[in-house]
């Protein structure tokens, strides 16, 4: 196995998805499954003892559902990313994840060789949903809110990317429209490490946990 690759967990109450999974991304040299487990409660065992740098995260499952697992990870010091896995992209519990801190979800149905770049690409800190995707999902999150929470919400997005400098501004507002590493860099005319340098400051600055939630904090503050 290369030094390089992977550490995922895999989180699901169908044992024939995980063994789907298992067969799926043990084929690669660049992922390593480093533990697997039945439900949330199980999950934030095998995630405590395996320290992975990705998990697979189903949502719907007993006692403790992939929802709350996710909020109890990524609350811990040094949290892994995590991945929602669902049937439906427009699922309300796929909202709430992403809103929570979720780096993104994939379909149970996406193709392997995609299920493998996503895993690394959200290992490496890169978004993994389309523009159009991001876009619905976030106009979910900024439309649940009533009118006044919503005009609160906005002042408070404004008020954390005002911390911003102007060049992490329109870092942020790429990030906002979906843009990956590589567009930003393109658009702005910058390397791709000056582009990762700014969405770390940006995360800092705003308090936010990944590209996801500084796209939502964008959207309500008007800016995509």
């Amino acid at each position: 196995m290369s030094a390089a690759a992977v550490r995922v967990v895999l989180v699901d109450d169908d044992p024939l998805v995980r063994t789907g999974l298992r067969l799926v991304l043990g084929g690669s040299p660049r992922v390593e499954i480093v533990g697997e487990a039945g439900d949330g409660a199980e999950g934030l065992d095998v995630v405590g003892r395996t320290h992975p740098d990705v998990v697979l995260m189903d949502i719907r499952m007993p006692r403790v559902d992939g929802l709350a697992a996710t909020e109890q990870l990524l609350g811990r010091p040094d949290p892994p990313r995590v991945v929602v896995l669902t049937t439906f992209d427009a699922d309300e519990y796929v909202v709430r994840a992403l809103a929570s801190g979720a780096s993104g979800f994939l379909l149970k149905d996406t193709a392997p060789a995609m299920i493998v770049e996503a895993i690394e690409r959200v290992a490496a800190g890169e978004p993994m949903l389309s523009p159009s995707v991001t876009a619905q999902l976030i106009r979910r999150v900024v439309d649940a809110s009533d009118s006044a929470t919503g005009a609160g919400r906005a002042r408070a997005a404004a008020a954390r990317l005002a911390r911003l400098s102007e060049r992490e501004r329109e870092v942020a507002i790429a990030v906002g429209q979906g843009r990956s590493n590589a567009d930003i860099a393109r658009e702005l005319f910058m390397s791709i490490a000056t582009v990762k340098a700014h969405v770390s400051h940006i995360l800092v600055k705003t308090g936010t946990a990944n590209r996801v939630q500084i796209a939502i904090c964008v959207h309500e503050a008007g800016l995509a």
